[in-house]
C-alpha cells in the first residue's frame, strides 16, 4: 500500500527513539522509500549507523557534511517527500515547530515541507498534559499537522500515564489509512456553515447563542485534509485553529449568512449546515445604546430567513445537503421532521441532555440519520473524531 511513497522520518531526543528502528523496518517492508533526519539530541538515543542500515540511505543530522563540505538542502527534502513523520516528537521540538524556530536540519525541513506533516509525541505524562504542550499541539493542528495521540502506559520515568509514543505497528496502520483516505474528496466543493449568528439590539448588545463553531471547524479541517475545496461561512468564532487551506467567509447576522450561502451554494457539491443560526432578530435596532431604566423594555422579534430551507428548495439532484439538529427533547422525532422539512439528505442529531455534547465543549455525541432515515448512534467523542464519522457517512453516499 505504501509502495513508492517517499517518507521523511524525523527523530528527536527521546528515549522512544529506539522504536524508530522498528518503524523504519515496517515502512520499508511496505514499499516506502524512507529517509531519516535526526536531531543532535536524537543521536544520543539511537545511532545513525542503525538507522542508515535499516533505511538503506545515509542519515542526515547537520546542515553540512563535515567530510566533504556538501550542503544538505532542507528545501529539496521538503519538496521530495510525500510525508514528513516526526516520531518521536519531544515537547521541545513541538514548541519550536509551533513558533517557527528552526535551529536544526529537521526543523528547517519542517518549515519548508509542502507535504502532510504527521507528529507522534513522546514524553512524560506531566510534560504532555502541561498547558503549554497542549496549547502547542493545538497550534500545530491549526497549521494542518496531524497528531498521532500518544498511548497510556508505563513511562521511562516509572510513572504510569499518557505520553508513550504509539507503537510502530499502530503508526504504520495510521499512515496506511491516511494515504487511503487522502484525496477521497478531491475535486469536491463543500460549503460549511458554523458558529452562532449575532442579531444586533443596539450598538453594544445582541441576541445570540453559545455556539463556538468548533464542530464546523473540525469538519472543515478534516475535509481539507481529504482533498476538498472548503468554504466556511461562519458567524463570530475563534478561527485560530482553522486550517489555512479553508476559505473563511466571516459574517455576523443570519441575514448576512443567508446571503453568503445563497451566493455560494449553486457551485457546491455538498453543503453542511452546522451553524446555530438565531431564529429571530429584533424588529428594530437602536442607533444608540439603550440606556438603563427602571421601566420594562419590550423587545419585538421577527423571524430570520431559514437558510437551510432556502438551500433545500434550491438543491439540485447532484448536490448533497446535510443539517444538524440540536434538541432538548423528542430528539429523533424533531430531527426526522426537520430533515423532511428542509429537504436534507442527512441530518446529525445531538442533544443537550447528553453530558459532553452541545455548545462550547471539545466533545460531542451524535446520531447520524441517513437518506433512508436509518440511524446510527455514536459514543461520546472529540469533535475531531465526530467530524471523521460524519465525513465517512458522507463518503458512503458517494460510494452507493
Amino acid at each position: 500500500m505504501l509502495k513508492g511513497k517517499k517518507i521523511i522520518l524525523g527523530i528527536t531526543g527521546s528515549i522512544a527513539a529506539y522504536k524508530s528502528a522498528s518503524l523504519i523496518r515496517l515502512l520499508v517492508k511496505e514499499g516506502a522509500d524512507v529517509r531519516v533526519i535526526i536531531t543532535p539530541f536524537g543521536i544520543e538515543f539511537i545511532t545513525p549507523l542503525t538507522l542508515s542500515t535499516l533505511s538503506g540511505h545515509p542519515v542526515l543530522s547537520d546542515f553540512f557534511e563535515r567530510d566533504n563540505g556538501d550542503w544538505n538542502s532542507h528545501v529539496d527534502m521538503g519538496l521530495w517527500a510525500d510525508m514528513l513523520l516526526i516520531a518521536p516528537a519531544t515537547a521541545n521540538t513541538m514548541a519550536k515547530m509551533a513558533r517557527g524556530i528552526c535551529d536544526n536540519l529537521l526543523l528547517t525541513t519542517y518549515l519548508s515541507a509542502r507535504c502532510p506533516i504527521v507528529i507522534a509525541p513522546a514524553m512524560d505524562m506531566d510534560m504532555f498534559r502541561h498547558p503549554a504542550t497542549l496549547k502547542n499541539i493545538e497550534i500545530l493542528k491549526s497549521y494542518g499537522n496531524q497528531i498521532i495521540e500518544p498511548a497510556t502506559g508505563e513511562l521511562a520515568s516509572g510513572l504510569e500515564g499518557k505520553g508513550r509514543m504509539e507503537e510502530p505497528e499502530k503508526i504504520l496502520e495510521w499512515i496506511k489509512e491516511f494515504f487511503k483516505r487522502k484525496g477521497r474528496f478531491s475535486g469536491k466543493k463543500i460549503l460549511i456553515t458554523a458558529g452562532p449568528t449575532f442579531e444586533k439590539i443596539d450598538p453594544v448588545r445582541y441576541i445570540g447563542n453559545f455556539s463556538s463553531g468548533k464542530m464546523g471547524i473540525a469538519l472543515a479541517n478534516k475535509l481539507i485534509e481529504e482533498g476538498a475545496e472548503v468554504k466556511l461561512v461562519a458567524g463570530p468564532i475563534d478561527s485560530s485553529t482553522l486550517h489555512k487551506g479553508v476559505k473563511h467567509i466571516p459574517v455576523v447576522s443570519a441575514t448576512e449568512m443567508h446571503e453568503a450561502c445563497l451566493k455560494i451554494f449553486p457551485e457546491m457539491d455538498i453543503a453542511i449546515m452546522n451553524a446555530a443560526v438565531s431564529d429571530f432578530r429584533p424588529l428594530e435596532q437602536a442607533d444608540n445604546k439603550i440606556k438603563r431604566s427602571t421601566e420594562e423594555l419590550e423587545l419585538r422579534l421577527v423571524p430570520n430567513p431559514d437558510i437551510a430551507a432556502s438551500l433545500g428548495a434550491a438543491k439540485k439532484e447532484n448536490q448533497l445537503l446535510l443539517g444538524f439538529a440540536l434538541e432538548t427533547d423528542e430528539g429523533m422525532t424533531a430531527a426526522l421532521a426537520k430533515k423532511k422539512k428542509k429537504n436534507f439528505d442527512m441530518i446529525i442529531l445531538n442533544s443537550l441532555q447528553d453530558k459532553g455534547a452541545g455548545f462550547g465543549g471539545d466533545t460531542n455525541m451524535i446520531t447520524i440519520v441517513g437518506k433512508d432515515n436509518k440511524s446510527q448512534k455514536f459514543e461520546l467523542k472529540s469533535k475531531t473524531e465526530v467530524a471523521s464519522d460524519i465525513i465517512d457517512a458522507i463518503f458512503a453516499i458517494f460510494e452507493d
